[in-house]
């Protein structure tokens, strides 16, 4: 862990950082961290939450104490450096040097443009492209979640095909609808309920980013795979009757 600083974050947590900045590589070895560390099965950890380059682990700090009066961050700090967290494993690796393992994938189906999207047309001029061209990309890419955040079950996604990164809104809408696809900067994300937002909303999806009543509550979670896919008015109002 050379290269992993483990930096103290509360009394019951401490910050794992791979690096800094939001790129692919990074976040991948941030999701087979929390892999690793999951497979571990140490004592007392509550949390693991993966972020873009930090994984935060959660832990009971009475679990970590000692008779010596060590402190349970300098406990656990030391325990976390002597795992492989983000280190070969085996013999198949991507090119990050991390252990490739199948994620789930989940396919979305969007509704483009119109009232379901009302700045795909601003996107595509911002692009230089057609709004078809803006969807054929937005549909081929594949996305990963690098993290849930902003609001529960609102998945941040990378890898966004370059020509449709687009700057946020000057004006931030004070309700975006739930289910909207949305672009900011490079990522594209999901708004799971009415919100306020500043991302241009390009698209809607039918289904239900977050569910209290469900298990699990999010429909996505961290290091999922995701896959657009484009459907009609009356394919979106038949999911939607249905729930998704």
């Amino acid at each position: 862990m050379s290269d992993i600083s483990v930096e103290p974050f509360a009394e019951d947590a401490v910050l794992l950082r791979f690096g800094d900045g939001i790129d692919v590589a990074t976040n991948a070895r941030v999701h087979a961290a929390a892999r690793a560390l999951r497979a571990e099965h140490l004592a007392g950890i509550t949390d693991i939450a993966p972020a873009y380059a930090t994984l935060l682990v959660r832990f009971d700090p009475f679990e970590w104490r000692d008779d010596a009066g060590g402190r349970p961050f300098e406990r656990i700090a030391d325990a976390l450096a002597t795992l492989n967290l983000g280190r070969r494993r085996d013999e198949e690796h991507n090119a990050t040097g991390l252990e490739i393992e199948a994620t789930r994938v989940v396919e979305i189906p969007v509704c483009y443009g119109d009232e379901y999207g009302p700045d795909l047309d601003a996107v595509a001029e911002h692009s230089g492209v057609a709004r078809g061209e803006v969807i054929s990309r937005h549909t081929a890419a594949d996305y990963s979640v690098a993290m849930l955040g902003f609001a529960p079950g609102f998945p941040y996604l990378l890898g966004l095909d370059p020509v449709l990164h687009a700057p946020r809104r000057s004006s931030p809408r004070t309700r975006v609808p739930g289910g909207s696809v949305a672009i900011g900067g490079a990522q594209t994300g999901i708004y799971p309920r009415e919100l306020p937002g500043g991302w241009n909303l390009v698209g809607r999806t039918p289904l239900a980013l977050f569910d209290p009543q469900r298990e699990p509550p999010c429909l996505l979670a961290p290091g999922d795979g995701v896959r657009f896919r484009v459907i009609g008015a009356d394919e979106f109002a038949r999911l939607a009757e249905h729930g998704g």
